[in-house]
Protein backbone atom coordinates (compact mmCIF):
# COMPACT_ATOMS: atom_id res chain seq x y z
CA UNK A 1 0.00 0.00 0.00
CA UNK A 2 2.80 2.42 0.85
CA UNK A 3 4.37 1.95 -2.58
CA UNK A 4 1.05 2.68 -4.31
CA UNK A 5 0.48 5.87 -2.33
CA UNK A 6 4.08 6.97 -2.74
CA UNK A 7 3.95 6.25 -6.50
CA UNK A 8 0.76 8.27 -6.86
CA UNK A 9 2.29 11.21 -5.00
CA UNK A 10 5.50 10.99 -7.05
CA UNK A 11 3.56 10.75 -10.32
CA UNK A 12 1.55 13.86 -9.39
CA UNK A 13 4.68 15.81 -8.53
CA UNK A 14 6.48 14.74 -11.69
CA UNK A 15 3.49 15.41 -13.91
CA UNK A 16 3.06 18.89 -12.48
CA UNK A 17 6.76 19.64 -12.75
CA UNK A 18 7.01 18.48 -16.34
CA UNK A 19 3.93 20.39 -17.40
CA UNK A 20 5.39 23.56 -15.96
CA UNK A 21 8.77 23.04 -17.64
CA UNK A 22 8.49 22.72 -21.44
CA UNK A 23 12.29 22.49 -21.76
CA UNK A 24 12.09 19.00 -20.26
CA UNK A 25 9.99 17.63 -23.11
CA UNK A 26 10.84 14.04 -23.99
CA UNK A 27 10.82 12.26 -27.31
CA UNK A 28 9.04 9.25 -25.82
CA UNK A 29 5.58 9.15 -24.30
CA UNK A 30 6.84 7.85 -20.98
CA UNK A 31 8.63 9.55 -18.12
CA UNK A 32 12.01 7.81 -17.82
CA UNK A 33 12.61 8.94 -14.24
CA UNK A 34 9.27 7.51 -13.13
CA UNK A 35 10.06 4.35 -15.10
CA UNK A 36 13.36 3.99 -13.28
CA UNK A 37 11.55 4.41 -9.97
CA UNK A 38 8.94 1.79 -10.92
CA UNK A 39 11.52 -0.66 -12.33
CA UNK A 40 12.59 -2.14 -8.98
CA UNK A 41 9.90 -4.84 -9.17
CA UNK A 42 10.81 -5.65 -12.78
CA UNK A 43 14.51 -6.10 -12.15
CA UNK A 44 13.79 -8.61 -9.42
CA UNK A 45 13.38 -11.16 -12.24
CA UNK A 46 14.52 -9.38 -15.42
CA UNK A 47 18.26 -8.80 -15.31
CA UNK A 48 19.23 -5.13 -15.42
CA UNK A 49 22.41 -6.31 -17.15
CA UNK A 50 20.19 -7.23 -20.11
CA UNK A 51 21.06 -10.92 -19.97
CA UNK A 52 18.35 -13.56 -20.18
CA UNK A 53 18.14 -15.75 -17.10
CA UNK A 54 16.27 -19.03 -16.56
CA UNK A 55 13.66 -18.37 -19.23
CA UNK A 56 13.02 -14.78 -18.09
CA UNK A 57 13.50 -12.58 -21.16
CA UNK A 58 15.74 -9.55 -21.23
CA UNK A 59 13.81 -6.27 -21.38
CA UNK A 60 16.75 -3.86 -21.48
CA UNK A 61 16.91 -1.96 -24.75
CA UNK A 62 13.48 -3.07 -25.98
CA UNK A 63 11.80 -0.65 -28.38
CA UNK A 64 9.18 1.26 -26.43
CA UNK A 65 6.27 0.34 -28.71
CA UNK A 66 7.03 -3.38 -28.33
CA UNK A 67 7.34 -3.11 -24.54
CA UNK A 68 4.00 -1.29 -24.33
CA UNK A 69 2.31 -3.85 -26.62
CA UNK A 70 3.57 -6.80 -24.58
CA UNK A 71 2.59 -5.24 -21.25
CA UNK A 72 -0.83 -4.31 -22.62
CA UNK A 73 -1.30 -7.94 -23.77
CA UNK A 74 -0.53 -9.17 -20.23
CA UNK A 75 -2.83 -6.54 -18.73
CA UNK A 76 -5.65 -7.59 -21.09
CA UNK A 77 -4.96 -11.27 -20.30
CA UNK A 78 -4.04 -12.01 -23.92
CA UNK A 79 -0.65 -13.46 -22.94
CA UNK A 80 -0.11 -16.34 -20.54
CA UNK A 81 1.93 -15.76 -17.38
CA UNK A 82 0.21 -15.38 -14.02
CA UNK A 83 2.98 -13.26 -12.51
CA UNK A 84 3.16 -10.85 -15.44
CA UNK A 85 -0.65 -10.60 -15.64
CA UNK A 86 -0.74 -9.62 -11.97
CA UNK A 87 2.03 -7.04 -12.32
CA UNK A 88 0.69 -5.54 -15.56
CA UNK A 89 -2.82 -5.47 -14.12
CA UNK A 90 -1.69 -3.06 -11.39
CA UNK A 91 0.01 -0.66 -13.81
CA UNK A 92 -1.65 2.32 -15.45
CA UNK A 93 -1.02 3.16 -19.10
CA UNK A 94 1.32 5.98 -18.03
CA UNK A 95 3.21 3.57 -15.73
CA UNK A 96 3.68 1.17 -18.65
CA UNK A 97 4.86 3.99 -20.91
CA UNK A 98 7.26 5.18 -18.21
CA UNK A 99 8.73 1.68 -17.84
CA UNK A 100 9.00 1.39 -21.62
CA UNK A 101 10.86 4.71 -21.78
CA UNK A 102 13.25 3.66 -19.02
CA UNK A 103 14.05 0.15 -20.27
CA UNK A 104 14.15 1.36 -23.87
CA UNK A 105 16.73 4.00 -22.97
CA UNK A 106 19.16 1.46 -21.51
CA UNK A 107 21.85 0.09 -23.84
CA UNK A 108 21.48 -3.50 -24.97
CA UNK A 109 24.26 -5.74 -23.74
CA UNK A 110 27.01 -6.68 -26.17
CA UNK A 111 26.48 -9.99 -27.93
CA UNK A 112 28.47 -12.86 -26.36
Amino acid sequence: MFVFIHRAVLASILAGGLAATPALAQTSKGDRELGQYLSSECVTCHQLSGKQSEGVPAIVGWPEDQFVAVMRAYKNRERENAVMRTIAGRLSQSDIEALAAYFGSLPKPAAP
